[in-house]
């Protein structure tokens, strides 16, 4: 009898690029069911991987025995463990690349960023729409000789979280809309003044759930809060495991060009995401959600985005390029989609 293929997935960081895993092997289980996998990840990551079929999480110590060259070797001892077949590598990294030398024997295939294309894009060499991370994710199994069409996908039933009610009170008469309004750089936010104006007239009609992280987004978030009736912080308020559980519930999440819109994509929720510098043909627009829900700055006036792909670099008089997108423009397209 053939020995059941077990397929080594490796996507170390960060949280969004994580997330996007979540949709492609979603789908890959679905058109390859026999097969089992193992995703290499980060402890905080597991739980974007509850519910997928015959998939397991096995959680790298990154900080500390599996840290440096050594750590990797202990690393790769203890995959070997799991007699593993094949490697999917999705973060293809400098700590990828050593634990592919220990794999030696192994099919071991890796992303192809797409780097030559990205630059061009920047530079303003080519303007076009890239491919998507998604597909290119995707692509790693197919060269492992796996079919996948991302196409083809179930997503999963939001999941029951009646505490989230009781505990915040909330009226669940009216739609759960989320909140993002937090990037790695300042360049990729919508400017807060404009934020509370969307979350002003949002939590007319709807609850508004706020998103984040840290002490610093938690407190300019509760002022949000504090201003408002019917919106709600939820950063530190629940674990990561429930905060997904919450996500999955929302009729439409409107966030930057972030982490955010790749978790609620995973669950077939609509996404509105602003861009500011950064521009949806680099390839990073949440899982199947439309240009049409993409609100970006005007071209003609700003013609160099994109400017980067991450958002990190900038001419100064694009920093807050995202606030040319009036509020108004990203409450028509909000409300046109519930």
């Amino acid at each position: 009898m053939p020995k059941q293929k077990h397929i080594l997935v490796i996507r170390l960081s960060a949280m969004g690029d994580v997330a996007i895993s979540v949709p492609v092997l979603r789908a890959f289980m679905l058109q390859n069911s026999k097969v089992k996998l193992t995703v290499l990840t980060r402890p905080f990551f597991a739980p974007l991987f509850k519910g997928l079929p015959n998939v397991s999480v096995f959680k790298v110590d990154l900080k500390g025995k599996h840290k440096g060259v050594l750590g990797v070797y202990k690393l790769s001892k203890e995959l070997k463990a799991l007699e593993i077949t094949e490697v999917a590598d999705l973060h293809n990294v400098l700590r990828t690349n050593i634990l592919k030398c220990f794999f030696l024997g192994k099919t071991f295939k890796q992303i192809d960023k797409g780097r030559k294309e990205k630059k061009a894009l920047v530079n303003g060499k080519q303007f076009k729409q890239l491919k998507t991370s998604h597909e290119r994710y995707a692509d790693v199994f197919r060269k492992l000789g796996f079919k996948l069409d991302l196409s083809k996908l179930e997503y999963p039933k939001p999941e029951a979280f009646p505490l989230l009610f009781s505990i915040l009170k909330i009226d669940i008469t009216k739609p759960l809309i989320g909140i993002a309004p937090f990037a790695q750089y300042e360049s990729k936010m919508y400017p807060l003044d404009k934020i509370a104006e969307v979350i002003k007239f949002l939590s007319q009609d709807y609850n508004v759930l706020l998103f984040g992280g840290g002490n610093k987004e938690k407190e300019q978030l509760s002022l949000f809060e504090k201003n408002n009736a019917n919106v709600y912080n939820m950063v530190g308020e629940f674990t990561f495991k429930d905060e997904l559980a919450i996500i999955s519930n929302l009729k439409l999440m409107l966030s930057m060009d972030s982490g955010n819109g790749h978790l609620a994509a995973m669950f077939g929720v609509k996404v509105v995401t602003i861009w500011g510098n950064t521009h949806p043909f680099s390839g990073f627009t949440p899982f199947n959600q439309p240009i049409e829900h993409q609100l970006i700055p005007n071209r003609e006036n700003f013609p160099l985005i994109p400017t980067s792909i991450y958002g990190n670099k900038y001419p100064e008089n694009y920093k807050t390029v995202a606030g040319t997108i009036s509020p108004i423009t990203v409450l028509e397209k909000i409300k046109s989609l519930i």
